[in-house]
C-alpha cells in the first residue's frame, strides 16, 4: 500500500487555505504598528508590543502539532479541526482589532490572532507530510509557497487599493482609517473562506493507513515510548545540568543589562534563557521521579531526539530567518537614510522611500509566488539542497544590494533587489520542509512541524534583541549595516544547506 499520486487541482485544494491565513498574516504585519500608533503606543514600546507574535508561535506550534498527531475526527479528519478552528477565531479577530478602543485591547488582539493564525497555520505544514507521497512533497510545499505570495501580495496592496477607491485612509486622532478597517473586515472573510474551502474539498489518510505507511518507511527510527533506569538519571542530570547552565547565563546577561544600562530589548533575549533553564530544570525534576506520563515531558524527549536532518536544517533555519527579521526590522530606516539622506519622518523624502519599502515587500511576494512553481524543477535537475543554496545566496546578495544604491528608481530600489529577496522567500517556505517532511514519522509528523517553527522563532527573537546593541555600539547606528549583517546571514544559510543529509537528492521529484 502507498499514498496515492495528487493531481495538480488537488494538490491546489489541499493548499488554497494558505491564501488566507497568509492574509491575515499581512495585514498584521502590514497594520499592526500603524494601530498601535494611532492609539497612542510610543516608538520605544512597539517592539514590545510586537514580542507577542513570534512568541505565541513559540508556544502554541508544537502544543497543537501534538495535539493534532492524536486527533481524529470522523467527518474532519486529523488536520482539518485546527484548520477550521483557528479560521473562526483569526476572522473574528480580524474583525474587532481594527475598532479597538484603546491600546491594551489591541495588545491583546494581538495575541488572540497570531494564536489563531498559528492554530490554523501550523497543521497545514503537516497535511502536506500526511497526504502526498515524498516525491510530490516539493510541489506540495511550492504550492504553499505560491499562495504565501499571492496572499500577502493583496493583503499589501488592500489599504492603497482601497484609498484608490475613495475610501478614507485618515481619520481623527486615535481612531484607526477605514482604509485599514475595511482591509481588516475582507482579510477575515478571505481568511474563513479560503480555509473552509480547504476544509471541504481536501480528504485525509485515517490513522491505520498513516500507520501502514510509517511502518513502510523504514529509514526512520521511531521515537522510543519507554526507557531503562539508566536513562531517566543520565537524562535528568543532563537537563539538570544544562538548566542551571541556562539559568545562571541568563541571571547574569540581565543583571549585566541593567547595571551598564544596555538597550532594554536585549531583556528579551536573556528572559528567554531564564525560561529555558527554568524549563529545563522542571523536566529534570520529572525524569528523575518518572513522572513521564504527560505531553509536557513526551514533547521535550521528542525534541531532545529529533532527526539529524531536522538539527542540519535548525542552524539553516536560524540564519534565514535572522536575515528576514533583519530586514523586516530595519528596512524602512535603512532605505531612508542611506539611500534618500535624511531621518526627518515629515519630510517629502522620507515618505518617497518608505513608500518603495512597502512596494518593495509587496514585490518580493509576488516574485516568490512566480517562481514558486520553479523551484520543484531546479531540484529535480540538481538536488532539493542545491536548489536551497542558489536561493539563499540570490536573497542574501539582493539584501546586501541596497547599500550600493544611489539612483533610487521603481527598478532599482522596488525590484531588483527584490528578485532575489522574492527567490529566496519562496525556497525558504517550501524547500526545507519538503526535506524535512521525509525524515519524520507521520505519527509525529505534526508535532515535529510545530518544533521546527523554533528555528523561526528563536531567530527573529535574537534579531530583536540583539541587532539594534550590533548597530548602535559597532556601525555609528546607520540601520544600513544591519540590512549587511542580515544578506551575510542568509548566505551562510545556503552555505550551511549544502551540509544537509537530504536523503532523497536521487529520488526524482514530481
Amino acid at each position: 500500500m502507498k499514498k496515492r499520486t495528487l493531481g495538480f487541482w488537488e494538490i491546489w485544494n489541499m493548499s488554497f487555505g494558505f491564501l488566507g491565513i497568509q492574509m491575515g498574516f499581512a495585514l498584521q504585519n502590514a497594520n499592526v504598528s500603524r494601530i498601535f500608533q494611532t492609539l497612542g503606543a510610543e516608538i520605544d514600546d512597539i517592539p514590545i508590543l510586537w514580542v507577542a507574535a513570534p512568541l505565541t508561535g513559540l508556544i502554541v506550534q508544537p502544543i497543537i502539532g501534538y495535539l493534532s498527531d492524536k486527533t481524529w475526527h470522523s467527518r474532519l479528519g486529523r488536520r482539518r479541526p485546527y484548520f477550521l478552528i483557528g479560521a473562526i477565531f483569526a476572522s473574528l479577530a480580524l474583525f474587532v482589532m481594527p475598532n479597538s478602543p484603546v491600546l491594551w485591547v489591541a495588545a491583546g488582539m494581538l495575541w488572540i490572532l497570531d494564536a489563531s493564525i498559528n492554530v490554523s497555520m501550523e497543521p497545514f505544514r503537516a497535511f502536506v507530510g500526511d497526504n502526498l507521497p515524498e516525491e510530490q512533497r516539493t510541489r506540495g510545499f511550492a504550492m504553499q509557497s505560491f499562495f504565501i505570495g499571492i496572499g500577502a501580495y493583496v493583503a499589501s496592496k488592500l489599504p492603497l487599493m482601497l484609498t484608490y477607491f475613495g475610501v478614507a485612509n485618515t481619520a481623527p486622532e486615535g481612531i484607526i482609517p477605514d482604509s485599514v478597517k475595511y482591509s481588516f473586515y475582507i482579510g477575515g472573510v478571505a481568511f474563513f473562506l479560503a480555509v473552509l474551502w480547504t476544509v471541504i474539498k481536501s480528504k485525509e489518510y485515517t490513522p491505520e493507513e498513516m500507520k501502514i505507511f510509517e511502518e513502510q518507511e523504514k529509514e526512520f527510527k521511531p521515537v522510543r515510548e519507554s526507557f531503562s533506569e539508566e536513562w531517566y538519571q543520565k537524562n535528568g542530570k543532563s537537563h539538570l545540568n544544562k538548566g542551571l547552565l541556562i539559568l545562571a547565563v541568563g541571571l547574569i546577561s540581565s543583571y549585566l543589562v541593567y547595571t551598564y544600562d544596555l538597550k532594554k530589548d536585549l531583556y528579551v533575549l536573556t528572559l528567554g534563557l531564564i525560561t529555558f533553564g527554568g524549563i529545563a530544570l522542571i523536566i529534570s525534576g520529572y525524569l528523575q521521579t518518572h513522572k513521564t506520563r504527560n505531553g509536557f515531558v513526551n514533547i521535550v524527549n521528542d525534541f531532545q531526539m529529533m532527526p539529524k536532518v531536522m538539527k542540519q536544517l535548525a542552524w539553516v533555519q536560524f540564519f534565514s530567518w535572522f536575515s528576514l527579521f533583519s530586514m523586516w526590522i530595519y528596512a524602512t530606516a535603512a532605505v531612508t537614510e542611506h539611500i534618500y539622506q535624511t531621518t526627518d519622518t515629515t519630510s517629502i523624502a522620507y515618505n518617497t522611500g518608505a513608500n518603495q519599502v512597502g512596494e518593495m515587500f509587496a514585490n518580493y511576494n509576488i516574485i516568490a509566488a512566480a517562481v514558486a512553481f520553479l523551484l520543484p524543477l531546479l531540484a529535480k535537475a540538481t538536488s532539493r539542497k542545491f536548489t536551497h543554496f542558489l536561493a539563499l545566496v540570490a536573497g542574501g546578495l539582493g539584501m546586501m544590494s541596497l547599500y550600493f544604491i544611489t539612483n533610487p528608481t521603481t527598478f532599482t530600489m522596488e525590484w531588483l533587489p527584490m528578485i532575489g529577496v522574492g527567490i529566496a522567500w519562496a525556497s525558504i517556505l517550501s524547500v526545507p520542509y519538503a526535506m524535512l517532511s521525509g525524515a519524520l514519522p507521520a505519527s509525529k509528523m505534526g508535532y515535529y512541524m510545530g518544533v521546527f517553527n523554533f528555528f523561526i522563532v528563536i531567530p527573529q527573537l535574537v534579531a530583536a534583541s540583539i541587532l539594534g546593541f550590533l548597530v548602535s555600539k559597532f556601525f555609528n547606528n546607520e540601520p544600513i549595516y544591519a540590512l549587511l549583517i542580515g544578506g551575510c546571514s542568509m548566505i551562510l544559510a545556503g552555505i550551511l544547506s549544502l551540509m544537509v543529509n537530504d536523503k532523497v537528492n536521487t529520488i526524482k521529484h514530481d
